[in-house]
């Protein structure tokens, strides 16, 4: 399969840690906000399952409001390791049985790097949306970014992945979300 080529019924949406206390020192976090919601409101359409991960709600608090009021029926993995891919997420990564994952979230360079090489070295086809994650300063955001994309990961944008995703216009989906890009 080409991995520069998403198919809607092999994809997963995974939303690393964007959760109150940990979003507050972000840089970029509005426009982290504002593509999770757009690819999450493409996940609906789709029937894409979304997972949500939360490193030590605690004291991080939950994931926040600007997120869950758009989350769809979704699976919830509280972590304390920097990457998700403990044995709660791993297992249900596997009962939903797709091999495309998209990452949004934080931090670019440690819960979201992190994660990404565990999901490529286990054999899955990553792809981050460089406007829908973030970190604490540029440098930390670029390193992040250049990680991945060493390891293979597809560093794109939110709008290539949602058109991907959508293959033409004229369809109930692109009616759905085209309104949404404006």
């Amino acid at each position: 399969m080409n991995k520069l080529h998403l198919q809607s019924e092999d994809t997963v949406l995974v939303v690393v840690d964007i959760q109150d206390k940990l979003m507050k020192a972000m840089k970029d976090r509005e426009r982290v906000y504002k593509n999770t919601v757009l690819l999450l409101e493409t996940a609906k359409q789709f029937d894409i399952p979304v997972i949500v991960t939360e490193q030590y709600p605690k004291g991080l608090g939950p994931t926040v409001p600007e997120i869950t009021e758009h989350l769809p029926e979704h699976s919830r993995v509280e972590k304390t390791h920097f990457s998700a891919c403990v044995p709660d997420f791993n297992n249900l990564l596997q009962n939903i049985n797709r091999k495309q994952v998209i990452i949004t979230g934080s931090e670019t360079h440690i819960c979201v790097f992190q994660t990404t090489r565990d999901l490529m070295e286990a054999g899955y086809q990553v792809y981050i949306p460089r406007d829908a994650v973030c970190s604490r300063t540029d440098e930390n955001y670029e390193n992040g970014l250049d990680l991945m994309k060493s390891a293979g990961a597809v560093i794109t944008n939110t709008e290539t992945i949602i058109f991907d995703l959508l293959k033409q216009a004229g369809t109930a989906p692109f009616k759905a979300i085209s309104p949404l890009l404006k």
